[in-house]
């Protein structure tokens, strides 16, 4: 398993929390994605090898294509799909399942945390993840829910957190 300490992982929205929902056309949600791109090559021009992704709707869908476009031309880079439960996407429109299974193909690793799923089981994901890296990008709102979460287990962890701040407009 790669090193904690050259290894990044993610947190952001679904779509529900962001301005655009899913029009990713819209030119607030392209720019979300050049910073997360951004934020991604910086990490590795510091020495971050290895990213891990949680796989859902929205933002980290958004970071796994960042990461995959940046493995082209850098080399030594590798990424994990960290997944919640089997079945993650299983409720998600056809054409956000599709993208699922390709970019959890495109995936250097795949780690399954729950055997099924549990109302806790999102949690687990997270925290697997902090627990694996030394680094967390965070694309966050200020809203509760599952980014905050993450993001205050990675600080009571002490990883270093880059925060690609989203506001409700």
């Amino acid at each position: 398993m790669p090193q904690r300490l050259t290894s990044c992982c993610f947190t952001g929205h679904r779509p529900e929390k962001l301005p655009w929902r899913y029009d990713e056309r819209d030119p607030r949600c392209r720019d979300l994605k050049r910073r997360i791109a951004d934020a991604a090559e910086s990490a590795y021009q510091t020495g971050f090898r290895h990213f891990l992704c949680g796989m859902a709707l929205g933002c980290d869908l958004f970071f796994c294509e960042a990461v995959l476009a940046l493995r082209e031309t850098c080399p030594g880079i590798t990424l994990e799909a960290a997944i919640p439960c089997p079945g993650q996407d299983g409720a998600w429109p056809p054409d956000q399942r599709a993208r699922y299974a390709r970019l959890v193909a495109a995936c250097d690793f795949e780690t399954l945390v729950s055997s099924s799923y549990t109302p806790y089981c999102m949690q687990r994901r997270d925290r697997y993840m902090v627990n694996h890296a030394s680094l967390l990008i965070a694309v966050f709102s200020g809203s509760p829910g599952g980014t905050r979460y993450t993001m205050d287990y990675a600080m009571r962890r002490g990883l270093t957190i880059v925060d690609l701040p989203v506001t409700a407009e």
